[in-house]
């Protein structure tokens, strides 16, 4: 029973199932990530700046993870484990707070929903065995990424980091390409944007972009190996200029406000996972 749920090849219902169901859990956490991971980082750095100038720390209460306890954060009502049930309890609940009936984000279920459906994609397409577990850890950093720089436009060390190493990890047995070509992926993928940054800031004097996205194409490298690179930017320039264009046209939005790159490159990285070969031989058939 165990070998069919754990090591199941592809295109397994059973398997598919829990990992949908347990995607949906995961989401629920993903949510607090998104929302605590900025706000610790600010903490960190308000304490720091006090305790060079001298001064008491701001922020000396324990914020992480896992405490405290989420909560309504209009009347700090805390949530409790029946209403903590993916979708389920934003259903029930009628997307409000049950104490003070203030309205609750759509983006929460939302977040559940996509974290579930990718979940038992990932197990259908990949299998229940290494290859298929470590795509869900793929996606779901890159699910927190893509929410936390939508919000912040900022790509968290945190989270871009492990995912550069969790990739090189992963291909040390050649699980999506080989070592030597996923270290390559890695340097040419941090390397491209440094180097598109450097130059738009000779030429401008602006920020192009910031040092997240170098870390995240570099670990889509470590993932992907270094072949799907131009793949990968091809996409995420293509849909990000098309969403920018649109901001400006549709949206009455200036040109001069920033637009996080990290939420394209994101996309482009499932889908190169999920289609690299096509998309490649497509590119070059192209060129």
């Amino acid at each position: 029973m165990l070998d069919l749920i754990l090591f199941a090849p592809p295109s397994s219902l059973l398997p598919t199932i829990l990992a949908g169901i347990i995607g949906l859990l995961i989401g629920s956490f993903l949510n607090v990530v998104i929302h605590r991971i900025p706000k610790m980082m600010q903490r960190e750095s308000d304490n720091y700046v006090a305790s060079e100038s001298g001064k008491p720390l701001p922020h000396e209460d324990r914020y992480n993870l896992m405490v405290p306890r989420s909560c309504c954060p209009q009347c700090n009502h805390q949530i409790t484990v029946l209403e903590n049930i993916p979708v389920v309890s934003y259903a029930v609940l009628g997307g409000k707070c049950s104490n003070c009936k203030t309205a609750i984000s759509l983006r929460y279920p939302i977040i559940e929903l996509l974290s579930g459906a990718l979940s038992a994609w990932m197990i259908w397409r990949f299998g229940s065995g290494l290859t298929g577990l470590s795509t869900l850890l793929f996606i779901y950093l890159l699910i927190a990424m893509t929410f936390i720089d939508a919000d912040t436009q900022l790509l968290p060390d945190d989270l871009t980091l492990p995912l550069l190493w969790l990739g090189l990890l992963i291909n040390i047995n050649g699980t999506f390409v080989p070592l030597h070509e996923a270290v390559i992926g890695a340097m040419a993928g941090y390397l491209s944007l440094w180097s598109v940054y450097w130059l738009y800031k000779l030429l401008t004097g602006k920020d192009g972009m910031g040092y997240g996205d170098f870390k995240l194409l570099a670990a889509l490298g470590a993932w992907l190996g270094w072949k799907m690179l131009p793949v990968i930017i091809l996409l995420s320039s293509a849909v990000g200029a098309v969403v920018g264009i649109a901001l400006i046209v549709l949206a009455k939005r200036g040109r001069n406000i920033p637009i996080p790159f990290g939420p394209y490159l994101a996309a482009a990285g499932l889908l190169a996972l999920l289609y690299g070969p096509a998309l490649t031989e497509t590119y070059f058939d192209f060129l």
